[in-house]
This record gives structure tokens, C-alpha cells and sequence, in this order.
């Protein structure tokens, strides 16, 4: 399956302007399972996290709207590979927009076991997981620090579904999956929790609602 490699990708610069406004992306979206399988850029891959959980600010602020902008998300990617980045599973860092390197290897086929056989997934071109570090939003807000948890996740997850329709990709979220197994795979320190994963590739032939 490959080995595990402490190192860090710097993604190209996010674009600050498509060429599909808002609205269409809107009107645009479904959730789509059928993909061709093939890799999309490692540009597409750095703007889907950027518009997930990038940084916007000097100050640190984010794509996505946060409790107390303590910011409790790290999104992991599982992908085939791209231009200059092996088939691995990889941190994203919002700070810096850059990848750390957990595993090297395709583990797409081990993400569609831990989501309940959801065979379909292993054909996507990147699947981004969605964790939580709980504590960082419940230390100020206590147990309804999970709620707003919830909340930021699914305006990611959303982030996420509109950056893919205006790259002309493919997204459906997958939120039925066996924690345990997805935090081993991912390798995830004790203080994270998977929460939800959407997966992006290129469109195949049939879309669902």
C-alpha cells in the first residue's frame, strides 16, 4: 500500500475568480455517483480544499464560517494522484494551503469498504473527509459546541459541492461510513472525529437528486 512520508506539497495559489457565477452553480448542483475514474489537477485539488476550509485572511479566517472562529475542521484527502502528487492520503493545511503527507498508496478502495461498501466512491478522483477536533468549539461553548460543529461542517461540505460544479466536476456527499474504520485509515490523532467526506471526480453518465 505504500509508506507513510512526512512531507508537505504546496498547492497552487486558489483562483479568486471562475468563470460560473454563484447563481449557476447553484442551479447546477446535484449529487453525482457516477464518475469516469480519471485523476483531475492538483489545482483542482488545492481549490475544492480551499473553498472548504481555506484561509481568506491575515487574521486567519476562513472560507467557511466558524463558532467563535475557533475553527475545529481538518480535512484529509484520499486521492488517485495528479500532476506531481502520488495516489496517497494527505492533511490538509489551511495555514500555508499546503498537503502533509500521511500514506502514499491508493486507498480509495479502502474508503468504499469503510462507507459501507459504497463501491462507487472508489471511482471518484479525490474524497475529502471532513474531521473535528470537538474540544477546540466545546472547551468555550460546551455540548453545544457539537452543534456548531455540525453546522461548519455541512457549510464545508457545501463549499465543497459549489467549488466542484464550477470546476465542471462531479460531488456527492458520504456521511454513512464506519468511524472507527475511516479514523484508522486515516491515521487520525485522538483528538479527531470524521464527521462527513464528499467525493469529487469527473462527471460519468448518470446524475441523482
Amino acid at each position: 500500500m505504500g509508506g507513510g512520508h512526512n512531507s508537505e506539497i504546496v498547492l497552487p495559489e486558489p483562483e479568486l475568480k471562475g468563470h460560473l457565477t454563484l447563481e449557476r452553480s447553484l442551479h447546477r448542483r446535484r449529487s453525482l455517483r457516477t464518475f469516469d475514474g480519471k485523476a483531475i489537477p492538483l489545482s483542482e485539488i488545492g481549490q475544492l480544499l480551499w473553498a472548504a476550509q481555506g484561509v481568506t485572511d491575515p487574521a486567519g479566517l476562513r472560507t467557511a464560517p466558524s463558532a467563535g472562529a475557533l475553527y475545529p475542521l481538518e480535512l484529509y484527502v484520499i486521492t488517485s494522484g495528479s500532476d506531481g502528487l502520488p495516489a496517497g492520503i494527505y492533511h490538509y493545511r489551511s495555514r500555508g494551503h499546503s498537503l502533509e503527507t500521511v500514506e502514499t498508496g491508493d486507498f480509495r478502495e479502502s474508503f468504499a469498504a469503510a462507507a459501507l461498501t459504497q463501491d462507487w466512491t472508489a471511482r471518484s478522483a479525490v474524497i475529502v473527509v471532513i474531521t473535528a477536533a470537538y474540544m477546540r468549539t466545546m472547551r468555550k461553548y460546551g455540548e453545544r459546541g457539537r452543534r456548531y460543529v455540525a453546522i461548519e461542517a455541512g457549510h464545508s461540505a457545501q463549499n465543497i459541492y459549489l467549488q466542484a460544479v464550477a470546476l465542471g466536476r462531479g460531488a456527492t456527499e458520504v456521511g454513512a461510513f464506519d468511524d472507527r474504520a475511516i479514523a484508522r485509515l486515516l491515521r487520525l490523532p485522538t483528538d479527531l472525529e470524521p464527521v462527513t467526506s464528499v467525493a469529487v471526480g469527473r462527471p460519468g453518465m448518470v446524475s441523482s437528486p
